[in-house]
Parts: structure tokens; C-alpha cells; sequence
């Protein structure tokens, strides 16, 4: 890959992308302000604002949005005439989790065994790098031939809609000829992919109250409704015999009819421990890319440590519902509540609340952003033709932009492969993966811009 001059401008980049990642991961930009301080995310939003004033782009500004937070934007005039291209990548990033399961800091870009380790390397903080690195590699071989729109998203993964509001209620923003979304990730490192569809999502808390307090479990258990009994019944309801998922109403049998997932790869990626089976039926395919997904995110309820013998009088769980490309997360969420307020047993006391939502999101791979993409995609991975693949997670401000800009090209790229770990304890990045898909970002854009001339 040395001999294409775009190649190896990035290869001799990549020491100044580890060091700009570790300055960035640094940052614990949680969009979560009860459990992290603002500065933390602010701090994030003015390093991306500095980068880009750095690299020549215009109107840089930190866009305050609906939800608190801070998206950052900027503008990188092209030749007359071009077409406009708008890269986007998110810097909020997820909670550490447990920080004792980390091998080495979160917050700390940290090498081991050829991978860089650190909440956002890959999701999406690497993104951010990723369109730097491509630009950078274009400046210094001819320039840019496209105009450039670069939106760094502040509150991504709290799914706030932040952004989606802001982007409608400013719709000359982000309008562009073709979006970039650099918040997806190769099927498997090394096997060049592009996301076709995403499965939208709705997040609804259910709260249970059945007693005015607490009661001693000795003196009413047995005949007094236990909210937190009846919240375990409602949350299994949720679910068939096999794991399936189960919403009355909502269709669950879509067949997904591209790239399939082995299923004995599938379990080493999800790291299930031996003998413990998957759930749900039919192709792995089917049941991550193109069937709803029910999970419990969380239940307010007693620790273990410190547990009194008490009759729990209420009880609450969060629960998010991913919804494949053809149902509305609309009708979802209703679906969901109405499920959920029907199953509560012994006439307790249900209420529901929603959270947060977004629309499942399907490309056209037919159009001649994606050919561009493919040809770029060929040169940055010799030998290995283009994916298409599904992915299970959300990300709304797709469909917010589709409906914005129907006449747009959206492709989705990143550094998201299943080694990254993402959301997870010790997420990591690929410096490889890193390292061809910004090459392959900045092929894609001059490809784009003379098919497009």
C-alpha cells in the first residue's frame, strides 16, 4: 500500500494520530453529566474545534444543542464547483464501566500486543482522527477536491437527539451531496466493509409500585405483591422459551439475505462463555441485523450487600428495543409500553416512561458514492473486494439527515470491528484498521469528486 503516495502519507502520520488519540481519549467526555463533570466534554469539543481551525476549515464553532451538549462543526472550502461531502464522528463516548475490569486506565491510550486500548479509541474518538488523517493525506498530495463539512456529535451514545434537533432546526447546516458516517466498523478487521442498514431503537423505563413502603418479609411475604416479583414477570414476559423476543404485536421473523455470520465465530467474537447457548432462531444474521432485540439495561432494586429482609413495595428497569429497517420506532415504543403495562401482574401499579428513540436506517448501495467507495476500499485493502453488512446498533441522526437530505448519499465506515470491543471493558482500536480506512476515506473522496465532475 507504500507505493500510493496517499498511503504513504498516512503511514508517516500515524505517530501524530496515536498522539492526537491519547490526547483525546484523555478526555472522560461522558454525556452523562450526573456521573461526569461537563468540563470533561467541553474540553473534548474545543480540542476537535482547535484541530480543525488547524487544518484550514472555517465557521468552526461549538454548536450548543437541545439536550446540553456540544456538537463541534466546521467548514473546509473545496474548488468551485465541487461536490459537498460531510464526514461525521461522535466524541462522547460511553462509561468505563467497571474500571477494575480494565486491564490498563480508560482514559488512557494504552499499546499492547498491536492494538491501542482506551474508552473511545475505536467509538468514535478514532473516527474524529480518522477524517483528520484522511484530509491531512489529501492536503499534502494535490488537496482536497471536494468541499468538506465536518459535525463531531457531543451525546451520541446517550441517544438525547441533540444534534437531530439541532440539524432540523437548522437544515442548510449539514446539507451535502454525500455523508460519511464514520461510526461503524469493518465485519472483521481487515475485510473492508460498508454498514447498509442500521436497526433503530427505543429506550422506555417501566416503574411497579405496589406497596405504600416496604414491609417486613417475615410479618406479609407470601400474601403481600412484591413490585420487585412482579417486574421479574414483566421483563420475562419479554422473552420466548428459546430467548427470542417477544413484544405482542411486533413481527419478528425477517430474514437478513447478505453477508451471513457464523455462528461459532459469532460466539467467539461475543466471548459467550462454553456450554451457555445463544438465543433467539434463525441465522446470526437475522437475529442482530434484521429482528427486534429486547435488553434489560438496568433494574432499581436492592444491592445484595447490605439487602434487608423486606417486601419491596416498588421496582424499576430500563429496557431498550431495537428495531430492524422497516418498523417504525414509533409504533415500537407503543407497542412496548402497551406490552409492558399488559403483563404487569396483580393489578399493580405500571407506568412507563420514554426515554429515547430513533429510526432504523437502510442505504441505497446502489449509488455512485458507494462504487466510489468500493474503488477506494480495493486500493486500501489490496485483494479484498468491499462488504455490505448490517449492524445491530443505532445511530438516528441517519435517518435525521436522510429526511433533511433525500437527494444524499450516506455510507457508513469505521473502526467498530468486533476485536474493538466497543462498550465494553478494555475497547481498543486497530492502528491497521486505522491506519487503510483513513486511507481508504481519502481515495473514496477523490474518487468521489471526479466521478462526480
Amino acid at each position: 500500500m507504500s507505493s500510493n503516495p496517499v498511503a504513504a502519507t498516512v503511514a508517516s502520520l500515524m505517530p501524530r494520530a496515536k498522539a492526537e488519540l491519547t490526547e483525546l481519549v484523555a478526555f472522560k467526555s461522558v454525556a452523562d453529566f450526573g456521573q461526569f463533570p461537563r468540563e470533561e466534554s467541553e474540553g473534548a469539543a474545543r480540542w476537535i474545534a482547535d484541530a480543525l481551525t488547524a487544518e484550514g476549515f472555517q465557521d468552526v464553532a461549538l454548536l450548543d444543542t437541545p439536550d446540553g451538549t456540544q456538537s463541534v462543526y466546521g467548514h473546509l472550502p473545496g474548488p468551485e464547483g465541487a461536490k459537498t461531502v460531510l464526514l461525521y464522528a461522535h466524541y462522547d463516548v460511553q462509561p468505563p464501566l467497571d474500571e477494575a475490569g480494565w486491564t490498563t486506565p480508560p482514559f488512557e491510550l494504552t499499546e499492547r500486543d498491536g492494538r491501542w486500548y482506551g474508552r473511545g479509541a475505536a467509538d468514535c474518538k478514532g473516527g474524529v482522527i480518522m477524517h483528520l488523517l484522511a484530509l491531512r493525506a489529501l492536503k499534502a498530495n494535490g488537496g482536497v477536491p471536494v468541499h468538506v463539512k465536518v459535525i463531531v456529535e457531543g451525546s451520541e451514545e446517550q441517544g438525547t437527539g441533540g444534534l437531530e434537533r439541532y440539524a432540523e432546526e437548522h437544515p442548510d447546516l449539514l446539507e451535502a451531496d454525500t455523508v460519511v458516517i464514520g461510526d461503524a466498523g469493518n465485519f472483521r478487521a481487515g475485510l473492508p466493509t460498508v454498514t447498509s442498514t442500521l436497526r433503530g431503537m427505543t429506550l422506555v423505563r417501566v416503574r411497579i409500585d405496589t406497596l405504600e413502603g416496604n414491609l417486613h418479609s417475615g410479618q406479609f411475604g407470601g400474601a403481600a405483591p412484591d413490585a420487585l416479583a412482579a417486574l421479574v414477570r414483566v421483563l420475562d414476559s419479554l422473552r420466548a422459551e428459546d430467548g427470542t423476543t417477544t413484544v405482542d404485536g411486533l413481527t419478528g421473523d425477517t430474514a437478513w439475505d447478505g453477508l451471513q455470520y457464523d455462528e461459532e465465530q459469532f460466539r467467539r467474537d461475543a466471548k459467550v462463555l462454553d456450554g451457555v447457548e445463544l438465543i433467539g432462531s434463525g441465522t446470526v444474521a437475522d437475529r442482530i441485523w434484521a429482528r427486534p432485540a429486547v435488553t434489560v439495561l438496568g433494574i432499581d432494586c436492592p444491592p445484595v450487600v447490605g439487602a434487608t429482609p423486606s417486601v419491596q413495595a416498588s421496582a424499576r428497569a430500563l429496557i431498550s428495543l431495537r428495531v430492524p429497517p422497516g418498523v417504525d420506532a414509533a409504533e415500537a415504543t407503543k407497542l412496548l409500553r402497551a406490552h409492558l403495562e399488559a403483563h404487569t401482574p396483580w393489578g399493580a401499579r405500571v407506568s412507563t416512561e420514554q426515554i429515547g428513540q430513533g429510526q432504523a436506517f437502510r442505504a441505497d448501495t446502489t449509488s455512485p458514492a458507494y462504487r466510489a467507495m468500493a474503488d477506494a476500499m480495493a486500493v486500501a485493502y489490496p485483494g479484498r473486494e468491499m462488504q455490505y453488512a448490517g449492524q445491530g446498533g443505532s445511530i438516528p441522526l441517519c435517518n435525521t439527515l436522510a429526511a433533511l437530505y433525500p437527494k444524499a448519499e450516506i455510507l457508513l465506515i469505521g473502526l467498530s470491528e468486533p476485536e474493538a470491543q466497543i462498550h465494553a471493558v478494555n475497547e481498543s482500536v486497530s492502528p491497521d484498521e486505522l491506519e487503510r480506512l483513513s486511507v481508504a476515506e481519502a481515495l473514496f473522496l477523490r474518487a468521489y469528486a471526479s466521478g462526480a465532475s
